[in-house]
């Protein structure tokens, strides 16, 4: 009797597990899908009713709208750029800084820290940014001003560094025993290992970079990236229709339907990459959690 009560609460926990799950995975992907469905759904049909998954009438119009007389090789080309870059550049800054900070015997780490954590909560404002980029550095239509101010994220920082002092120190000893200086152990002892959480930081990177367009439109824009193009065709949608003119009507677009494609245009090459990652992903969203 004892076995088959037992046996009778485990199954409602699965059921309401299974209904917990299923409600989360609902509430996750409605928007998506929502958003992918007006993207191909007929503008005139979405402005009646947007609550929907699939398309009622299926149409590209919207992606051609965003696609006809819009260069966008260029600016697929910068944010493709400054993005593997960006984020390259930025992972092996990182990775450095953070086993400096790391090593027990650099007297000063602790202070270098404090300092870094400081700036995630105080800034120094947009305006002493936009001297500095432009009037000191002369960064302004310039490439680099992509890739420099954003080499090191405090956040990403903390947790590279709290990997590698998770790290078992005798590897770094024995290295040292034989010889190599600190740039070898770093190479060749600590790279290798922190590939979890840098395939982590490399994602955050990666995303920051392709989605940032702002940077664009204060300090670059002779070299618009692919996200401020956008940008600019969503801002430039407009709804014009002649209710007399039937065919008109056929072929209008409406801003909301041209903001859910180009959302979806966005989206897609971090979906396609995110899979590819996503075992580092976890690993290194786990760095604390358990240590030996």
């Amino acid at each position: 009797m004892k076995s088959a009560k037992i046996k009778s609460k485990d199954n409602i926990l699965d059921y309401i597990l299974l209904a917990v799950f299923l409600f989360i995975i609902v509430i996750t992907l409605y928007p998506f899908l929502n958003v992918l469905a007006i993207s191909f759904n007929d503008p005139i049909d979405t402005m009646r009713n947007i609550n929907f998954i699939f398309p009622r009438e299926f149409t590209v119009s919207n992606y051609a709208y965003v696609f006809k007389e819009n260069n966008l090789i260029q600016p697929l080309f910068l944010s493709v750029a400054r993005t593997v870059l960006g984020a390259g550049i930025g992972v092996i800054c990182t990775a450095m800084l953070a086993y400096v900070l790391s090593r027990k015997d650099f007297y000063f780490n602790k202070v270098f820290t404090v300092l870094f954590v400081i700036t995630m909560y105080v800034s120094g404002g947009l305006i002493p940014e936009y001297l500095l980029l432009m009037r000191t550095l002369k960064m302004g239509n310039n490439f680099l001003v992509y890739i420099v101010p954003g080499l090191i994220w405090v956040y990403n920082l903390i947790l590279v560094r709290s990997f590698i002092e998770g790290l078992p120190i005798a590897l770094q000893e024995a290295a040292r025993v034989d010889g190599a200086n600190d740039f070898i152990i770093w190479a060749r002892i600590v790279l290798p290992l922190c590939k979890p959480v840098l395939a982590t930081v490399a994602l955050f990177m990666a995303v920051g970079q392709w989605n940032s367009f702002m940077d664009t439109y204060l300090y670059a824009k002779e070299l618009p990236t692919l996200q401020y193009v956008l940008y600019e065709i969503m801002e430039k949608a407009t709804i014009k229709i002649d209710p007399h003119a039937a065919e008109q009507m056929k072929n209008a677009v409406s801003p909301l339907s041209v903001r859910m494609a180009i959302t979806i245009i966005a989206t897609v090459p971090i979906i396609i990459v995110y899979p590819f990652l996503q075992k580092y992903f976890v690993g290194g969203m786990t760095v604390g959690a358990v240590k030996d």
